[in-house]
């Protein structure tokens, strides 16, 4: 019987311990796997690796790939100042790491995802009908302006990541008045997601929230390199500021491969891993942004839409990401088998995710079996 119909019996038999055996995983580092070649690598790399302009940081500049194929390393390649043992700033890829962490916590029984955010974060008491899956699918209805370098001066992100909000960023999120009713409207906002890292605090208490990313995520996945940065008033910059390596980074890629298991451990509630990956309901398609994911709990989908087409026609349909700026990126393609890791330094728009993938999965994706 093929792997992926046995293991659904091999977990309600109770022989989950066996079946994790069977596969590979990491332990202080990755095993290697068979490393493609030939002129699909190659295509691949002409594109994510191109000539390099550091002068006018014009083009694709990638800084890193890394693939993981079930379960094992079959390629990396590094460039700029980039290499193996480097973390990197992930930029808005934090905003997954977070609701990883958040996965834990709710397999912990610590909180429900219909429950008022400020139960958990009392400043947010002025936004009672706002709840945590509200956050989660960045819908929290805030009148919040994710503007980046082309509009700083009615950017909330810009204030808050770098002026008058730095010191306490998730209060300044809190300050913002709704112009949306909570859970109908899809807004990206990075302080929705820092609202949620100021809630996790509540949720776990304080004396455990300084260590948490790492007893619930960090630590049992093996990753050593992970720094979280903090503002003023200690709470963690889910947003923006975790730096991991690419293969470490790459871990957390082959746990929601795997639909939230890490060896015997079912270490994020299949349920939780569930809801990362359904659409959020109030997400209306913009016409005008094609290749723009769809988002789900805290990740970004490869899915359908009230009948608008794949963002990344090329790429299988279960396929997911976390996304920063930039050009960050941990692909999840759980069909294929694949963990794809990519830092860079974009600046002028020219990366496409769909290009990447489509020759991604020519160089890498295993051979289909009868």
């Amino acid at each position: 019987m093929p792997l992926h119909l046995l293991r659904p019996l091999a977990l309600a038999l109770g022989l989950g311990a066996s079946l994790a055996q069977a596969e590979t995983w990491p332990t202080t580092d990755w095993q290697q796997g068979p490393a493609p070649s030939g002129a699909a690598v190659q295509s691949f790399e002409n594109y994510a690796f191109p000539g390099r302009d550091d002068k006018e940081r014009k083009g694709v500049r990638t800084d890193a790939v890394v693939v993981i194929r079930d379960g094992e390393l079959i390629y990396e390649h590094y460039a700029g100042p980039t290499n193996a043992e480097t973390p990197h700033l992930t930029w808005s890829v934090s905003k997954s790491l977070l609701a990883s962490v958040l996965g834990v916590a709710y397999g912990e029984g610590r909180f429900k995802l219909d429950e008022p955010v400020a139960r958990y974060y009392p400043a947010f008491a002025g936004h009672a009908n706002v709840h945590l899956d509200d956050l989660l699918h960045w819908a929290s209805g805030l009148a919040w302006q994710e503007d980046y370098e082309y509009a700083p001066l009615k950017s909330s992100v810009v204030a808050m990541l770098y002026t008058r909000g730095r010191g306490d960023m998730a209060a300044f999120a809190a300050e913002h008045s709704l112009d949306a009713v909570p859970g109908k409207r899809f807004r990206y906002s990075s302080g929705d997601t820092n609202v949620l890292s100021a809630a996790l605090r509540g949720v776990v208490g304080e004396q455990a929230y300084a260590e948490y990313p790492w007893t619930a995520l960090f630590d049992p996945l093996g990753i050593r390199s992970a720094v979280w940065e903090t503002d003023a008033a200690g709470t963690y910059v889910g947003s923006s500021y975790t730096y991991l390596t690419a293969r470490d980074l790459a871990r957390v890629g082959l746990l929601m491969q795997r639909d939230g298991r890490w060896g015997e451990r079912q270490l994020l509630p299949a349920d939780w891993v569930a809801f990362n990956r359904k659409p959020f309901a109030g997400y209306k398609p913009d016409a005008a942004s094609p290749g723009e994911a769809v988002p789900g709990g805290h990740w970004w989908l490869n899915t359908q839409v009230q009948g608008a087409a794949k963002p990344w026609p090329d790429a299988p349909e279960d396929a997911f990401a976390a996304l920063g700026h930039w050009g960050q990126a941990l692909y999840v393609l759980p069909s294929q088998k694949l963990v794809i890791v990519r830092y860079a330094d974009d600046r002028d728009g020219s990366y496409r995710h769909n290009d990447f993938l489509k020759l991604a999965l020519a160089a890498f994706a295993p051979e289909v079996q009868p």
